[in-house]
């Protein structure tokens, strides 16, 4: 993975750095020279074409994994998500960490206590918890190649964060209601946050797993909250909107921790802003 280049997010001109998109800072363009730049760009595509297709490659196995094979797949994604830390910054490898910690919490707790999906072997898969930072890390890369279209990121998925919302209580066969609660969350952060490009990112990269997961089996949503008797779909359409929150979580508790202990650079924090 590519983390975002010195300086990003951290601009201090009298007004909006080119490609910036507008007041969002959280994922804005570098002050680096133009060859850079697009340099900076193609690795960080790549990146964020590596990490899709490794994730799309991990469930596309685990769909005919037994048991000690699946272990095999998360012996080997935990490899591959530390060997992505060492390609980013400490304040990225702390947030990545801390979204594998928050995601873990909500993995037990949607999964295995409340019931809410559940994978094939009824159990947490052990490439789950790595397999978070590496979307986390993924997103990142995605919003850094694309940080000269951040508004047009966001656009998108804001426009499809609410289709989906409203598609699934009007026509989709799933009646997706819980999932449409978390629609205006997203909504919420992909319009008031500094941070919005990497969430709009993380958006698409999640949508893309969870339709692609649930269409091969590897996991299932219910078809009602347990308990509560709200209809879900599969995969609810406001399910992102978790993930957000994770990462939200991650750039501001972690990211704050790092800077504390590693005192400030140049008299500026290094990252992203947190919100």
């Amino acid at each position: 993975m590519v983390d975002t280049p010195p300086g990003a997010g951290t601009h201090r001109g009298r007004g909006p750095h080119p490609g910036a998109g507008g007041p969002s800072q959280g994922v804005g363009a570098p002050s680096l020279g133009g060859d850079r730049l697009g340099v900076d760009r193609r690795r960080a595509a790549a990146a964020a074409a590596a990490g899709a297709a490794y994730l799309a490659a991990l469930l596309a196995l685990d769909h005919f994994a037994s048991y000690p094979q699946q272990l095999l797949l998360g012996a080997a994604t935990i490899v591959v998500f530390v060997a992505a830390l060492t390609r980013v910054s400490a304040e990225r490898r702390a947030q990545a960490v801390g979204v594998v910690c928050f995601a873990t919490v909500g993995e037990v707790t949607g999964s295995l206590l409340w019931g809410v999906y559940s994978y094939r072997f009824d159990n947490l898969p052990l490439f789950v918890p790595p397999a978070h930072g590496l979307v986390f890390l993924t997103g990142l890369a995605l919003a850094a190649a694309l940080r000269r279209h951040e508004l047009g990121l966001v656009a998108v998925a804001a426009t499809g964060a609410t289709a989906w919302g409203l598609l699934g209580l009007t026509v989709l066969p799933a009646r997706d209601v819980a999932g449409a609660f978390g629609v205006p969350l997203l909504l919420v952060f992909l319009w008031r946050s500094r941070n919005r490009g990497i969430y709009a990112a993380v958006f698409v990269v999640v949508g893309a797993l969870e339709l692609y997961g649930t269409a091969i089996g590897t996991w299932q949503w219910a078809p009602e909250l347990p308990d509560l008797g709200i209809p879900d779909g599969n995969p609810p359409s406001g399910v992102a909107s978790g993930y957000v929150w994770f990462d939200v979580m991650a750039l501001s508790v972690f990211a704050p921790l790092v800077r504390r202990a590693a005192g400030r650079v140049g008299g500026s924090p290094v990252g992203v802003a947190a919100d």
